[in-house]
Formats: structure tokens, sequence, C-alpha cells
């Protein structure tokens, strides 16, 4: 019995530890095999964020066949060596402005797409928005922009909300790994400035989605 760890477009599999085992062995576990440090990376399962050591996989539904994203926290992570990008650069050598336009073109779509999703969600989950709902202000007259989706639009139950945050959770977290898996090369700095600020643009909305939700949750 196995866990799959995605790394990139790497597939890595684990041995299925204990149920009692803790997220900090398994991370370690981790650690130790990739040759990554082993508080430089996240792990992700079922589009949550896993943030506690000391609690045991058993706690965050780990069982045979699991899948976890590893993402890189703060400066991103090196990607896994890849017998397929190597042959890919042969054929096609890369250059550091087109790694340049590829960290650029990914980060427009989450600006685009992602961003006026999660913002409309925020609004919708906010303490003020069910005062909102409650009924127009008399000295209000302004319209609100329509949301990009009826379960950001505030007006959803819980249930639809609460799909609506896991899909956007998922959606960032796929632009994470993407943005991991584009190699800057050890002279580039300036596609690893670009990189690097695109990881935390990403990372930082992906903690205010997080952070708003559970916000939601304790009123």
């Amino acid at each position: 019995m196995s866990i799959v760890v995605k790394w990139g477009r790497e597939r890595l599999h684990f041995p299925l530890p204990p149920p009692g085992a803790t997220l900090g062995q398994l991370r370690h576990e981790i650690a130790e095999y990739t040759h990554l440090p082993e508080h430089s990376f996240k792990l992700i399962h079922a589009g949550a964020v896993m943030k506690d050591d000391n609690a045991p996989i058993s706690a965050y539904g780990i069982k045979p066949g699991s899948k976890l994203a590893l993402i890189g926290t703060g400066e991103s992570l090196p990607p896994p060596p890849s017998k397929a990008s190597s042959a890919r650069k042969e054929k096609e050598p890369r250059t550091e402005q087109g790694t340049v336009s590829q960290i650029r073109t990914e980060l427009d779509k989450v600006r685009n797409t992602l961003r006026p999703d999660v913002e409309a969600f925020l609004a919708a989950v906010s303490p003020s928005s069910a005062a909102a709902h409650a009924g127009p202000s008399p000295t209000r007259t302004a319209v609100a922009p329509k949301p990009a989706s009826a379960a950001a639009s505030g007006s959803g139950a819980p249930a639809e909300l609460e799909k609506e945050h896991l899909r956007l959770g998922e959606l960032l977290l796929q632009s994470l790994l993407r943005l991991d898996a584009i190699n800057a090369e050890g002279e580039w700095e300036e596609a690893r400035r670009e990189r690097k600020g695109a990881v935390k643009e990403v990372q930082n909305l992906l903690d205010r989605l997080d952070s708003g939700w559970r916000a939601r949750a304790r009123h």
C-alpha cells in the first residue's frame, strides 16, 4: 500500500505510514528522498494545506492511493529532474526571455481569471456580507458588480460556498505547481526574480482565500 506525492511533473510513491504516524514523520521521509530542506515545502491533500506536523496522518484522511502535492514556500523549489524535459531541451533550446514570458503568462491567467473570483468569494464570506444581504440601505444606490460565480455571490447555500472555496483553492494550487515546474537556469537572475514574485503573489492569494474561509467559520 502506498501514497503518491506529486512534485512538479514527477509522481513519487511512498509506503503508506501507519495511521498513528505524524505528518512530521511523513515530511521527514519525503525530505530525505527529495533532498529538500524539511520545512521548505508544503504538503497538500484534498485541496487543503496540511499544517500541523504533530497531527497523525489519519487526521488528514490519508489512505492507500491518496495523492499529495508538494509545493514550495517562499522561494520556489527547484523542480525534479525529468527525462522528458531534458529531451525537449535538446530539441528546443530554452532562453531566459522565453522562460520569463512563460511565468508572466501563468501569472496573467491567475490575475485575469482567478483573482476576480477570489475577491468576490471573500466579499461574500466576510462578516459584513451578511448585513449586506439583509436588505438594501436607503442611502446606498450603487449596484455591486456581478460576481464571477453563483457560489461567490454570497447568496448560495453554505455547501455551495464550501464547494467554491475548494474549487478556487485547487486552481490556485495547480498554478503554483505549474510555476514550480518552470526551470529558471542558474544564471537567469531575471527569470528567478519573476518566478519568485509570481509564486509569492499566487501563494498570498491562496492564503487570503483560506484566511477568509476560516474567518467565516468563526462567525
